[in-house]
């Protein structure tokens, strides 16, 4: 057997053993990974690292749909020097604000309308 098809089968079989859930981030549970303290000490041990890649990964996304000149109807533009920690805190802020909305369904929607809030495309600064 060819090493790629060796590891595609290995890969087919490791994907039924992992429960359905598995790849569902739901609003809660993202909330859950990016929750901290008063003095900003994570809640969940690397908590921040499972919110700051999900995150990271919806806003790489999100960029690679804007360079194919097809973004999302809901846009924004963060900025390239804003470090993910203050993305982790928008995104968590904006969850625990909207809970009865986000709280049980998949948290990407959230992170969109949550960076969107804080940075809109085309909005001029003063």
């Amino acid at each position: 057997m060819r090493p790629a098809l060796k590891l595609f089968a290995v890969l087919l079989i490791f994907s039924f053993a992992l429960p359905a859930q598995a790849a569902r981030f739901t609003g809660n549970y993202l909330l859950e990974m990016c929750a901290s303290d008063a003095k900003g000490k994570e809640l969940v041990p690397g908590g921040h690292a499972v919110c700051q890649s999900y995150i990271a990964g919806q806003v790489d996304y999100h960029k690679l749909l804007q360079s194919l000149n097809n973004p999302p109807a809901i846009n924004f533009c963060v900025p390239e020097d804003v470090p993910l920690s203050k993305l982790q805190n928008i995104v968590a802020r904006y969850l625990l604000e909207n809970k009865n909305e986000h709280g049980s369904f998949i948290a990407s929607p959230a992170i969109s309308l949550a960076l969107y809030n804080a940075y809109p495309c085309n909005k001029k600064k003063k």
